[in-house]
């Protein structure tokens, strides 16, 4: 139990040191030919990730850079001079190096507007003459998959409420669906302004709540079942409500497009219940095998795992505060 309680701590910290951001693009054309950029890219402690915009046309810069930090982040902005855009090839150099990707927003004056995700595994992309509602949608739902199954802390709380849910299908599916609809409520007011809450008091409580469910694992276990082991689909929409606001948080990151914000925020909120889903086949599909091999392991370590690592969370962002 000892060396289990030191590699749970220490897959914890990995989780925290990889966490996947976004970096994120924009170019708004505010004359004919000429850009204003704006360079969002995480940052690594005081170091900024060493990603770089390049084109493979004409783009030069006619203006400084101007620098400013925030949170998580560093921010560039100026102004670059390409008038044949349309066409040519960004390319986001040293992406192919690092787990995270480019969220790129192009908007030109004539209305056209361009939004693509480059990867580590497809970092550059050629910008066409007009961005579809197809490619908005498809760049959204992508993402949404990618946030939510990267997100540990939201799938270890999943992952504590099927175990409470137990293998009741019925409660199985109120407390899945309940915890959708809440978070998909405060994803939607947060992320269009309508409601605004501080994100690293948001991110603490997110730890404190999977502590929570694991303690209440643990006392069902024991002949002591609490509300969330009563009723778990209650929990799951209270707490859903809260996770909703760090799934914002991480779209606000990236952005929303301009004219097609209720679109892009559809297919993002998609995205997160199709991962969700996925992450809940495999539990069940995995529960399903443990029990055919009688792996008693299967049933007995999954709380202590989430109870610790949600701890440690607790006190690692209630200390950056």
């Amino acid at each position: 139990m000892k060396h289990l309680f030191l590699a749970v701590l220490l897959w914890s910290g990995w989780c925290a040191a990889h966490e996947v951001r976004p970096a994120y693009l924009e170019l708004r054309e505010t004359a004919p030919g000429e850009f204003s950029v704006l360079w969002k890219t995480p940052m690594l402690g005081d170091a900024r990730l060493a990603l770089e915009p390049a084109f493979s046309g004409e783009a030069a810069v006619v203006s400084p850079k101007v620098a400013r930090r925030a949170p998580g982040a560093a921010i560039q902005s100026w102004t670059v001079r390409a008038p044949a855009l349309r066409g040519q090839t960004l390319r986001i150099d040293g992406l192919e190096g690092t787990m995270t990707d480019t969220l790129v927003r192009i908007e030109f004056a004539d209305g056209a507007a361009w939004t693509q995700r480059l990867t580590a595994a497809r970092p550059s992309a050629e910008i066409p003459h007009k961005d579809s509602p197809f490619a908005v949608a498809g760049t959204y739902l992508a993402l949404g998959v990618e946030h939510i199954l990267a997100g540990i802390d939201h799938l270890l709380f999943v992952l504590g409420l099927l175990i409470l849910a137990g293998r009741q299908w019925r409660r199985l599916l109120a407390t899945v669906t309940a915890f959708t609809a809440a978070h998909s409520i405060t994803l939607a007011l947060a992320t269009l302004g309508v409601v605004s809450v501080p994100p690293a008091p948001v991110e603490a409580v997110i730890a404190l709540s999977i502590a929570f469910v694991a303690l209440e694992i643990l006392r069902a276990r024991d002949g002591n079942p609490g509300i969330a082991a009563r009723s778990p689909w209650i929990v799951a929409l209270a707490f859903g409500l809260l996770h909703g606001f760090g799934f914002a948080g991480a779209l606000s990151e990236v952005g929303l497009p301009a004219g097609q914000i209720p679109l892009a925020l559809l297919f993002f909120n998609l995205g997160v219940e199709a991962g969700q889903l996925l992450f809940i086949a495999a539990v069940v599909a995995l529960a399903w095998l443990a029990r055919r091999l009688r792996a008693r392991w299967f049933e007995l370590v999954p709380p202590y795992v989430i109870g610790t690592v949600a701890m440690f969370w607790v006190f690692q962002r209630v200390a950056s505060f």
